[in-house]
């Protein structure tokens, strides 16, 4: 069952996703072409420095390695590889493979959070990778070992991120939070962006509009929704939302990119969101039923 502050935390939390599922368009009709990493840093850098300068907070004891390694998990590994598996797989099928992550997501939580993991966790988890396939793949579509291992990497870190973060809760504000770990992690990829593609290239107003896009609504405020809803809800829940980015960004190419959809498409679209509205309800456990005995006293009765 879904309570009032349940449902509104999962549709706030949804919100993320579905911000990250516009990055495609953004990219592709705004950004530069072939600086994939520099979207990731502007992306994350700008906002986090954003977010530190509005909350004045600044990490405290284990916290300074724990952002780190947040940072570096949710933001700039991930990112990275993110990138690297786009770039050397078709769109589709580097969809395909991060939609493993619902079932990572379940796994380590049942080991790091000793949450019980479910079979009907495990089948919606399958049905959503399925649901994606058929939405984003295709049957052109050719596979590369590297680009393979980079789109599951990026699955795998991504997992131990909303794992950890579940497990290690921050008694700081929530954007002072979520600021520290897109600064690590936009500090992570600054290096990285550097040595692969060099320099900065000279910018448009058209571009500046689209990093600064993706920073606010890509990074400072989804990561902010995101991250509230790991803190309050069931990581697995949380993670099947993310399901969400492929058929937002498959729906905003046949609106506004005029690219075709087909029926299995659609088909896959439908399993999708029927996946995700599975993970979301919770079976209500059945009362004990209590037999009721009527006493009679002595002497009364038939």
């Amino acid at each position: 069952m879904l309570s009032n502050r349940r449902l509104f935390l999962l549709l706030t939390t949804a919100i993320a996703p579905m911000l990250w599922g516009t990055t495609y368009v953004v990219t592709t009709e705004f950004l530069p072409p072939h600086r994939p990493l520099l979207a990731a840093l502007l992306r994350a850098l700008p906002a986090g420095l954003l977010l530190v300068a509005i909350t004045r907070v600044l990490p405290r004891g284990s916290w300074w390695w724990r952002s780190l390694v947040l940072g570096t998990l949710n933001i700039g590994a991930f990112n990275a590889l993110l990138f690297v598996g786009a770039y050397r797989l078709p769109g589709g099928v580097a969809a395909t493979v991060g939609a493993i992550q619902p079932l990572l997501v379940a796994l380590l939580s049942a080991g790091l959070l000793r949450q019980r993991l479910s079979l009907r966790t495990v089948l919606t988890a399958i049905a959503g990778v399925f649901g994606v396939g058929l939405l984003v793949l295709r049957a052109t579509a050719r596979l590369d070992t590297w680009g393979v291992l980079a789109a599951a990497g990026g699955a795998v870190v991504m997992a131990f991120g909303v794992v950890l973060s579940k497990r290690w809760t921050s008694p700081a504000p929530l954007l002072a939070t979520t600021g520290w770990q897109l600064v690590a992690g936009g500090l992570v990829l600054l290096p990285v962006t550097f040595l692969v593609e060099g320099a900065f290239p000279a910018f448009t107003l058209r571009n500046l509009a689209g990093y600064s896009y993706l920073a606010l609504f890509g990074s400072a405020i989804a990561y902010a929704l995101w991250f509230r809803g790991l803190r309050e809800l069931v990581p697995t829940e949380v993670t099947f939302l993310g399901l969400l980015s492929p058929v937002v960004a498959t729906t905003l190419g046949w609106l506004l990119l005029a690219q075709h959809l087909t029926t299995l498409q659609a088909v896959g679209g439908f399993v999708v969101l029927a996946a995700l509205v599975t993970a979301q309800v919770r079976r209500t456990p059945k009362k004990p039923v209590v037999e009721t005995r009527v006493l009679v006293p002595a002497g009364e009765g038939c």
